[in-house]
């Protein structure tokens, strides 16, 4: 059931949050904007790379007149030497929520960022960490490979290891320095679908050939409107020493035409390969919650059904 409200005991009617989600270039900055034009509602940021400033071209941050005098948050607020935290998003992304809701307002979540879609709705707890345990793994997955170090944490806790590539080493770390820490499973930590506020998701969808030749269009954009100069700038800034955001979409396939590895044509052709590449893990991700409802990106009612699935009628 789908409602614009969710009845609480009390029996006050309690404004849900509506995240927009969906791959990179189906529509979804677009989509919230029309939605919080006619909803008087805010749009919230769940692109992890958006939050990153001076990454504008890369990462399709909407321009001030794209955004039509709505208000964005969570827009341009982290260095980019800076590795990216989905648990301090958590901590900037509730308090947002909740002053919006108690204004009325309604907060419309939008990104292609699943985890971070997840940490601002769900009941998601982040493990802290422990920089000496995280060193000594580390250093033991430089020296043997992953294999070692996934073999233990099949005995330690199969739930988690069943969720992770045996390959992904990065994650295979964090599991078990979780489980050292916390002396607790990481499946426990593990994403729930219980919700921390009433909430409607809809899931923008294109068909993969119209969404194929979208992400080469978008990438073609981005090119013509300096995304190589945006990066060499940002180099000179030590883009590279960023962690997190040297590996954006985009940024690292021009840091390596800037290093002089690749032809500027062939860093293009890697960025728009990339893109696909990165669109269909985002679908596949959103499309295992069962709770996103799913519309057609490009149909020409897409507002009008999006805010059927809040129960509003057209005003």
């Amino acid at each position: 059931m789908h409602t614009h409200a969710v009845d609480t005991l009390s029996g006050v009617r309690e404004q849900p949050v509506v995240a927009v989600v969906g791959p990179t270039a189906a529509g979804k900055s677009d989509l919230a904007v029309d939605m919080a034009l006619r909803l008087g509602g805010e749009v919230l940021n769940a692109d992890s790379m958006q939050l990153y400033r001076g990454m504008d071209i890369g990462t399709a941050k909407l321009s001030k007149t794209e955004m039509r005098g709505i208000p964005h948050h969570l827009l341009d607020i982290w260095d980019i030497r800076r590795t990216a935290s989905v648990a301090e998003y958590q901590r900037l992304a509730r308090p947002l929520l909740d002053r919006l809701l108690a204004r009325g307002v309604t907060p419309i979540l939008t990104g292609g960022s699943g985890l971070y879609v997840r940490a601002a709705l769900d009941d998601l707890e982040f493990p802290g960490t422990d920089p000496l345990i995280r060193a000594r793994l580390e250093a033991e997955l430089d020296k043997t490979g992953p294999a070692p170090l996934y073999e233990r944490l099949r005995e330690l806790d199969p739930a988690a290891a069943g969720n992770i590539l045996p390959s992904n080493g990065r994650r295979v770390v964090r599991a078990l320095e979780v489980i050292e820490l916390s002396g607790r499973p990481f499946s426990a930590t593990m994403p729930s679908y219980d919700a921390v506020y009433p909430n409607v998701q809809i899931g923008v969808e294109m068909p993969r050939p119209l969404l194929d030749e979208r992400i080469e269009l978008r990438v073609e954009r981005m090119w013509a409107a300096g995304l190589v100069d945006e990066v060499r700038g940002l180099d000179r800034e030590g883009l590279a020493q960023g962690r997190t955001a040297s590996r954006a979409l985009g940024y690292a396939q021009v840091l390596r035409h800037l290093s002089g590895e690749w032809t500027e044509q062939r860093a293009k052709e890697e960025t728009i390969r990339a893109t696909r590449r990165f669109a269909r893990r985002q679908e596949s991700w959103f499309r295992r919650d069962p709770r996103v409802v799913w519309l057609p990106g490009d149909a020409p009612d897409l507002l009008e059904q999006a805010l059927d699935l809040l129960g509003e009628t057209a005003r």
